[in-house]
């Protein structure tokens, strides 16, 4: 709990069978921690604790075959290589392969707790600092998990109302922050490649998910409307590669599944190979449990390539008010190795399909 360091760091270690973590940031700022490689450690392995840490630099990290403890913490239970409790610290070029849970998980508090506990400390309200280039693959759940919430605001502790009379800024008395996480990479995961459960303005942008046995890409609910709302933005999404296993043949994911509230966007999305069972390209309503509105897209082959849920489907919801929904659709026959390097090598027929609802 040494505070703010901006001139102490940590690079080039190799640690390996360890049996309660790697790195733990306690109370600390500004540390960086770069180029370090942990095979098979116990617990979460890069792990940010009481919630009150921000600033920290980590950077072309390398994380391999991370294991649950029965002897840390409960959370430890559902270990990832990357657990941050405060979004504002910095995560670029960060690999993890092989988990029995997670890759990346912000698992962000109400308040700061433990030693740190502060009541004037809201990281689930706060700025997300820098989440670009990471990927993780190989994950018993959840490659990139946002879970519960996520909506910084620039006044953290602070409630925000949403004023009707000024619609050009209603969030005026406590202004959203924009949150993006961009260029990640998660595949072969056991559940979903990227999942966020409670979401404000947060952008999922360039993602890249192939070989997910339930999602590609997943956003369960987003709460703010007008211009401010979750997005998927630009991203690419194979069903199966040529690096495919057979339990994902036996699976039906679903490429993209939109939240069960209102008001998201997705935009400028690819899709391929989602060609067999009852695979999916797009769904809604993450998390319910109702029956789909299906729309099926089909190619020379006859198979069924896309299906989407329409909102229109969604149970609870008012239409009728500041509703929106806008999504664009893109489906190409080809992919090459530079469009996603040793994914895919396959092709499908010419199909393309948009639909926007608003």
């Amino acid at each position: 709990m040494i505070g703010a360091v901006h001139n102490s760091y940590a690079t080039g270690n190799a640690i390996h069978h360890s049996n309660n973590r790697a790195f733990t940031m306690h109370g600390t700022h500004y540390l960086r921690l770069i180029n370090n490689v942990v095979y098979e450690g116990k617990g979460h392995i890069f792990f940010i604790e009481d919630a009150i840490e921000t600033n920290n630099y980590l950077a072309d990290n390398l994380v391999m075959k991370v294991k649950r403890s029965w002897s840390l913490l409960n959370t430890d239970q559902s270990p990832a290589g990357f657990w941050l409790t405060h979004p504002n610290n910095i995560l670029l070029g960060n690999h993890v392969g092989g988990s029995d849970r997670y890759g990346f998980w912000y698992d962000l508090q109400e308040h700061a707790m433990g030693p740190s506990a502060n009541l004037d400390v809201c990281p689930e309200n706060e700025r997300v600092g820098e989440f670009a280039n990471n990927a993780a693959h190989t994950m018993g759940r959840y490659g990139l998990r946002i879970f519960h919430t996520m909506e910084p605001r620039t006044y953290p502790c602070q409630p925000m109302v949403y004023d009707e009379s000024n619609s050009d800024d209603p969030y005026w008395q406590n202004p959203p922050i924009e949150a993006n996480f961009w260029n990640y990479t998660g595949w072969k995961c056991n559940r979903d490649g990227a999942i966020g459960k409670k979401l404000g303005w947060v952008k999922f942008n360039n993602f890249k998910a192939a070989d997910n046995r339930e999602t590609g890409i997943q956003m369960s609910q987003t709460f703010l409307i007008g211009n401010y709302s979750g997005v998927f933005g630009n991203n690419l999404v194979v069903g199966q590669s040529n690096n495919t296993e057979p339990a994902l043949l036996r699976s039906n994911p679903t490429g993209v599944v939109g939240p069960r509230t209102e008001n998201w966007v997705a935009n400028g999305i690819k899709f391929y190979n989602f060609n067999w069972g009852e695979a999916a390209c797009f769904g809604s309503c993450s998390h319910c449990c109702i029956h789909k509105v299906v729309i099926m897209v089909r190619g020379n082959t006859m198979s069924p390539i896309c299906t989407l849920m329409t909102p229109q489907s969604y149970e609870g919801l008012d239409m009728e008010r500041h509703s929106m929904v806008s999504i664009t659709i893109s489906m190409e026959p080809l992919l090459d190795s530079e469009q996603a390097p040793g994914l895919l090598t396959s092709r499908q027929p010419t199909i393309s399909q948009s639909a926007k609802w608003i």
